[in-house]
């Protein structure tokens, strides 16, 4: 899950100088912050810690990031919540703009998981990554790949059977011939193979 700790001294030592020739941060995903445009992000909790197991808390993870994402004036086309992580795919015109939502939602929700525990200090979150969509096939499929999500990670076997994706307001506003043609359409194939080891 964790790659970097798998490596000895000298490999990670050559990793970070490799990512320091590069020009990206020494231990973080690059986050080109000028950039605009659609993007995908994904957040996991540290150590993949089930922090949203029960789905009130997963609906409280989703406030948080929406009225967030509303309060500096960003779309959401999509969203997925699981115990561990979570996806969504949002349209800004400056990415810098995600790195303060995504600052202020996991500063919140990590005081009051901590609250909730008694404890102080402890680590709920682990980093992002963002994927920017490079055309409508991209933007599409990774639409499905959020409402997907909870069935690849082996939660439920139908996605409708998950209660923290957007796939019920598409199902809502467009319907189920709609669901289907975009399943037929952009069909996920190898999509997202092997991220989850960010």
């Amino acid at each position: 899950m964790y790659s970097y700790r798998t490596l000895s001294p000298r490999e990670r030592a050559d990793l970070v100088e490799y990512r320091r020739e590069q020009g990206y941060p020494a231990h973080s995903p690059p986050h080109s912050y000028d950039a605009d445009g659609w993007f995908l992000i994904t957040a996991a909790t540290y150590e993949h810690a089930p922090f949203f197991s029960e789905l009130a808390d997963r609906d409280w993870l989703r406030e948080e990031l929406t009225s967030e994402l509303d309060r500096m004036r960003l779309r959401c086309a999509g969203w997925a919540i699981l115990p561990n992580h979570y996806h969504v795919l949002v349209r800004c015109d400056l990415l810098e703009t995600i790195a303060t939502v995504v600052q202020r939602v996991h500063g919140r929700t990590s005081r009051e998981l901590n609250r909730r525990l008694g404890v102080q200090g402890r680590r709920v979150w682990y980093r992002y990554s963002d994927r920017q969509m490079r055309s409508e096939r991209h933007y599409f499929t990774t639409l499905n790949y959020l409402h997907y999500n909870p069935v690849k990670h082996g939660y439920v076997q139908d996605p409708l059977a998950w209660p923290s994706t957007s796939i019920h307001w598409y199902l809502d506003h467009h319907g189920t011939e709609w669901l289907d043609s975009m399943w037929s359409e952009y069909p996920l194939r190898s999509y997202g193979q092997a991220w989850d080891s960010f």
